[in-house]
């Protein structure tokens, strides 16, 4: 393959963007809110409270609520009934607010009521409330959206054996976003006394007033401020099947569309000031201080990258792995003597497909670099050294033609889920090897669509599928390179790529790991 295809082929990298078009308001918009604390094996300090303080601000922002504390199974019931037929044929958005004590079983999450007595895991489904019901529900009332919040995920006090710890991940339904107080498997903290809050939604009750900010927005500030907050032990988690953007403050509704390239470069230029005056702090708190300013910004996921780098945690996650077991929220990907191995197949306009192999190792890890050597097949029997830069978490930082920054990520750090979009920008600026070349900005967005198990040479993983495409420019001209990646947590390359490069060569290629072995 000539090299100058090759560099095309470096240059066409992942991502893609969108904004939104004129707003509609919602006019039926009802909220279930429950809160149990008064249980009498197990009492809880503050999910009375947070039910009270949900219901009032959800009232202020326009919605009808339907408020019940300290439940019975009987009056849970009820109350799910009652929402579900005022909601019946409106179109509107049904929400579910839950504070309490929530459980698992065989992938099942319950709502605990105050009354139930569970010695043993045959009682869950009779003592507690399926949060499918509330799921059916809302599906059966013909909503144009629903909103899920689990402040639920706290200790397991009952003598039920529940099959593990916290709530078991779930995938959000068509229509809906489904939020949960920390990551699947882990447990949230209840909040203290003088809060008068758990601490998730201590934080959600602030986000949630703000002005112009979207669901995925509030959701992500409040992610940043609880992981902060508890020194990384609890990290808020979302699913999201939404395809409307939606803002509490003003009960309105936006369709997604694509967005002019050109107003991400805008953004960009103005969050890399700030980014190129703290990208190299030892202080996480710089960047939690970069999120909330930019919580949907084009430089958030490296921002997060750094704040992992630089306040690691065991935090581990149900699910999340290659295997589909359980792993840390967020891992180093690459091990000193990792080797991979792709199959590389390329056509250029109406030329026949050609097929190459490329091989990779890391060669070095120091002061947060990993150095990748690579040999990349150019024709049969002829090879090219190329090297890659990239940080621990897998952010690229460059290559032998070009360098990155900030580092450019195509799947997000912390924990994958479906749903999850991202922005992301960088500047692609040439080395030596292509001194001719200008520098760039390149833009886009990514989202991850769905898990699938893909098989390739390598084996059989369990993947994140992720749209994304990227824009730049390119001799006066906008190149958009269209992808879908196929990726685990926990490997550091992905498991398989196919693209298509919008400019005048029409480039297509896919990439297939064909080999992977772990170093130490």
């Amino acid at each position: 393959m000539p090299t100058k295809t090759i560099k095309l082929l470096l240059a066409s990298l992942p991502l893609c963007t969108f904004a939104a078009s004129a707003v509609a308001p919602i006019h039926t918009r009802i909220a279930l809110v429950i809160g149990n604390s008064a249980y009498a094996s197990a009492p809880l300090l503050n999910p009375a409270n947070d039910a009270k303080a949900m219901s009032q601000t959800l009232r202020n922002l326009g919605f009808e609520v339907v408020e019940v504390r300290d439940a019975s199974m009987a009056q849970m019931k009820s109350a799910i009934a009652k929402v579900s037929g005022q909601l019946k044929g409106k179109e509107g958005v049904g929400l579910l607010y839950y504070a309490g004590h929530g459980l698992q079983l065989n992938n099942h999450n319950y709502m605990v009521p105050v009354d139930a007595k569970m010695r043993q895991a045959t009682d869950v489904p009779q003592q507690s409330v399926d949060l499918s019901t509330v799921v059916d529900a809302f599906k059966t009332a013909g909503n144009r959206m629903n909103i899920i919040v689990l402040d639920a995920c706290r200790n397991n006090p009952f003598g039920a054996n529940a099959s593990g710890k916290g709530l078991a991940p779930m995938d959000a339904p068509s229509g809906t976003f489904l939020a949960y107080a920390t990551a699947p498997g882990n447990v949230a903290e209840d909040g203290d006394e003088k809060s008068g809050n758990g601490l998730y939604t201590q934080y959600l009750l602030q986000e949630i007033k703000k002005p112009q900010a979207r669901i995925e927005d509030i959701f992500k500030r409040v992610r940043f401020n609880v992981r902060q907050k508890s020194d990384g032990r609890q990290i808020p988690w979302e699913s999201t099947s939404l395809e409307d953007d939606f803002f509490f403050a003003d009960g309105t509704l936006s369709k997604a569309q694509k967005a002019n390239p050109l107003d991400l470069q805008s953004s960009f230029d103005e969050e890399k000031q700030l980014w190129a005056r703290i990208k190299e702090s030892r202080n996480a708190d710089d960047f939690y201080n970069f999120i909330q300013k930019y919580p949907n910004g084009t430089i958030t996921e490296a921002a997060q990258a750094k704040i992992s780098q630089l306040n690691r945690t065991n935090l581990v996650v149900q699910g999340a792995s290659a295997d589909g077991k359980a792993q840390p929220y967020s891992v180093p990907k690459f091990r000193l003597g990792d080797e991979y191995h792709t199959r590389r197949t390329t056509i250029i306009a109406s030329a026949p497909a050609t097929q190459n192999v490329d091989s990779y190792k890391v060669v070095s890890i120091n002061n947060g670099e990993v150095t990748v050597e690579g040999e990349i097949e150019t024709s049969p029997g002829k090879t090219t050294r190329m090297t890659t830069f990239y940080t621990p978490e897998g952010g690229n930082t460059g290559n032998s033609y070009m360098r990155f920054d900030p580092p450019q990520f195509h799947a997000p750090d912390g924990l994958l889920q479906i749903g999850r979009q991202w922005r992301i920008a960088y500047q692609a600026m040439p080395t030596a090897m292509i001194p001719s070349a200008p520098a760039r900005p390149v833009t886009g967005e990514g989202k991850i669509l769905a898990r699938e198990k893909v098989t390739v040479q390598a084996g059989t993983y369990d993947t994140f599928k992720i749209q994304s495409n990227t824009f730049q420019d390119v001799a006066g001209k906008i190149s958009e390179t269209d992808c879908m990646i196929w990726v685990t947590a926990d490997l550091p390359a992905p498991v398989k790529t196919e693209c298509t490069v919008k400019s005048g060569t029409n480039l297509r290629f896919t990439l297939e790991l064909t080999r992977f072995s772990r170093g130490s």
